[in-house]
C-alpha cells in the first residue's frame, strides 16, 4: 500500500501540470466500487493545486469543493500527454495545463482505493479524523510522544499505524522508526523510557527523507510514482524486506506476524 513518501511524490509530480482546467470526464462501468459520492459539474472547473495529508490526495478545485482520494493497495493517478488506455483505468479527466493538452487518470487494479467530491466543510470534517502528517511542523516530539502514550498498553508498531494519531505511517514506516528508534515493535508503549521515544521521532524524519528523496518505495508490484515510474527508495530500508540488518550489517533480520501483518525486526539492534 502506498505510504506517505509514495503519496507525497505523486502530489509533487501532479503539481507540475497544475492549473489543470477539466475538459472531459470519463468513467469506467465500475468505477462506483471506489468513487463514493456524485461527481457532477467538472466539466470547465479547474484544478488549482493538490494538497495532501497523511495518505490521503487532496484535489483542489476553483470553486472550492475538494476531491479527496486514498489509493488503497494498487492505487495510482497518472498523467500523460495522450488518452490513457490501461485496462484498469477507472476515472480520466482530459484537459488543459500549462504543458498543453494532459490526461490525468486515476488506474487502480485492485479498486480498494476510495474517492469523495466534498465541498469544503465536508473535507475538513474529513480530514479532521486524522491525526498530524508525520510531516507537518506540528508533528512535534510533544505531539508524537502524547499520541504515542494514549494507548500505553498497545504494542508500539500497532500504534504507530492508527491514522488518527500518525497521518501518513503504514507498514513499512512502522517497522524502520522501531528499527531506528532501536525497540522491537513488539513492546507495549508503556515500556518506553523518554530516550527510547525521542530516538523514535527521529527515526520518522530518518525514514522519510531518503525514501521520499528517492520517488517512493515499491515492493516488487502496486506502487507507481505518477509517471509510472516505481521509486528506489527500498534501497534505504534497514530491516523491512531485508535479510540482513542494514543497521549492524551482520545480523539476520527475523519475520513475524502482528496485527496480521509482516513485521521484520533486528534481534541484535532493536531491544
Amino acid at each position: 500500500m502506498p505510504e506517505l513518501p509514495e503519496v507525497k511524490t505523486i502530489q509533487d509530480q501532479l503539481n507540475c501540470d497544475m492549473p489543470f482546467r477539466i475538459s472531459r470526464v470519463q468513467r469506467s462501468r465500475v468505477a462506483g466500487s471506489i468513487i463514493h459520492t456524485p461527481l457532477p459539474r467538472l466539466v470547465g472547473r479547474t484544478i488549482t493545486h493538490i494538497e495532501r495529508t497523511g495518505k490521503l490526495l487532496d484535489f483542489r478545485l476553483d470553486d472550492g469543493r475538494q476531491l479527496l482520494s486514498h489509493l488503497g493497495m494498487s492505487g495510482a493517478w497518472l498523467i500523460a500527454s495522450t488518452p490513457i488506455t490501461e485496462k484498469h483505468t477507472h476515472l480520466q479527466f482530459q484537459g488543459e495545463s500549462p504543458a498543453g493538452v494532459r490526461y490525468l487518470a486515476y488506474v487502480d487494479p485492485r479498486r480498494f482505493g476510495h474517492m469523495y467530491l466534498y465541498t469544503a466543510e465536508q473535507a475538513a470534517a474529513k480530514l479532521s479524523q486524522l491525526g498530524h502528517d508525520l510531516l507537518s511542523p506540528l508533528f512535534t516530539l510533544k505531539y508524537f510522544t502524547d499520541a504515542l502514550l494514549k494507548y500505553p498498553q498497545r504494542m508500539i508498531k500497532v500504534t504507530l499505524l492508527d491514522q488518527s494519531l500518525f497521518a501518513g505511517s503504514g507498514n513499512y514506516i512502522a517497522n524502520e522508526i522501531c528499527a531506528h528508534g532501536r525497540v522491537r515493535p513488539n513492546r507495549q508503549v508503556h515500556t518506553l523510557s523518554r530516550a527510547e521515544i525521542k530516538r523514535l521521532h527521529q527515526g520518522v524524519h530518518q525514514v522519510l527523507s531518503p525514501t521520499i528523496g528517492n520517488g517512493g518505495t515499491a515492493f516488487g508490484g502496486g506502487y507507481r510514482d505518477a509517471n509510472g515510474e516505481r521509486g528506489t527508495g527500498v534501497q534505504h530500508l534497514v530491516v523491512f524486506y531485508q535479510s540482513t540488518c542494514q543497521l549492524c550489517r551482520r545480523t539476520p533480520v527475523v519475520k513475524t506476524i502482528l496485527a496480521q501483518r509482516g513485521t521484520y525486526h533486528c534481534p541484535r539492534c532493536q531491544r
